[in-house]
């Protein structure tokens, strides 16, 4: 079962410089949005941007435990790597294994089909809200309106 994250409707016109309401944010630029106990996660377009082209991605294993807060994976770009940090604890459920042969879709697509796994939820910690992870997004660019 390889599906994107279900998109609210005030969402759908959302493009990928945007930042979609309907999610929850970390400091280090992923995403998450629980649906029933299970939550979707990926990394941000502003990570997305500032990353560069997407070349390979190292995912947690279905069954592996992550923590919220630690490395879980790594993000390869032509500019270079990035960590990966899960933005909640517990036990991955999916990869989307379609990534493998596609990163790319995490640049164009970072908020639908460029999702990276999902996970059962046991406990999330410090979620942003969008105005949260907005204003942060404009203190890491410098942009202090």
């Amino acid at each position: 079962m390889s599906s994107a994250p279900r998109l609210s409707p005030e969402s759908a016109g959302d493009t990928a410089t945007s930042i979609p309401r309907h999610l929850r944010y970390t400091w280090d630029h992923e995403w998450l949005v629980v649906d029933e106990g299970n939550a979707t996660v990926g990394i941000t377009a502003f990570a997305a941007k500032s990353l560069g082209d997407v070349v390979e991605l190292r995912l947690p294993a279905v069954g592996t435990w992550v923590e919220a807060g630690e490395s879980c994976g790594r993000i390869e770009s032509l500019t270079g790597s990035s960590g990966l940090y899960a933005p909640a604890s517990g036990r991955v459920l999916e990869v989307n294994t379609a990534l493998a042969d596609d990163p790319g879709v995490v640049n164009a697509a970072p908020y639908t089909g460029g999702w990276l796994f999902r996970l059962r939820v046991e406990n999330i910690a410090g979620a942003l809200s969008a105005d949260a992870y907005a204003a942060h997004c404009a203190h890491t660019r410098g942009d202090r309106r």
